[in-house]
């Protein structure tokens, strides 16, 4: 089994600037070389998705290979986000991961029921945050064959 070589667009929505520093770097470290985005709310996620307002050039915000997605956010929360993404016919294929701060059984519940792929609560350090990067992304990019977007 050889790596995809596709680069993938990987969207990250998270509205803390340092959680979405810390993923970068963790990415990094784990010397994953795709592309990354960020969205800071719900409501950025689905205007980028769709490519609307300032995500309107497709180019500059190509649709992504995969999300990963904060619950708490302002504006529209990972929740209600990833509930619109699977209803929408052209981004429900793409594979969501929950990276948040919850552990709540609520919420692993909901979000596989509205179509997650993956529940991940982030880490407490740095060091495990880098771990769970690598696993991800060795899973993501090199064991599971995704759609083509």
């Amino acid at each position: 089994m050889s790596p995809n070589p596709r680069s993938i667009i990987i969207l990250i929505a998270d509205d803390d600037a340092e959680d979405r520093m810390l993923v970068k770097e963790a990415l990094e470290e784990s010397r994953l070389n795709n592309h990354i985005q960020f969205v800071e709310n719900g409501e950025e996620l689905l205007d980028y998705l769709n490519n609307k307002g300032r995500f309107a050039d497709k180019e500059q915000y190509p649709t992504p290979g995969l999300i990963l997605l904060d619950l708490n956010m302002p504006k529209k929360d990972g929740r209600e986000a990833l509930k619109e993404i699977k209803q929408q016919e052209h981004l429900r294929m793409i594979p969501v991961v929950v990276l948040t701060t919850s552990k709540a059984e609520e919420d692993i519940l909901r979000t596989y029921d509205l179509g997650v792929s993956s529940f991940i609560t982030k880490p407490v350090t740095f060091s495990s945050l880098v771990d769970v990067m690598k696993t991800l992304s060795k899973y993501w990019f090199e064991i599971v064959e995704l759609p083509k977007s």
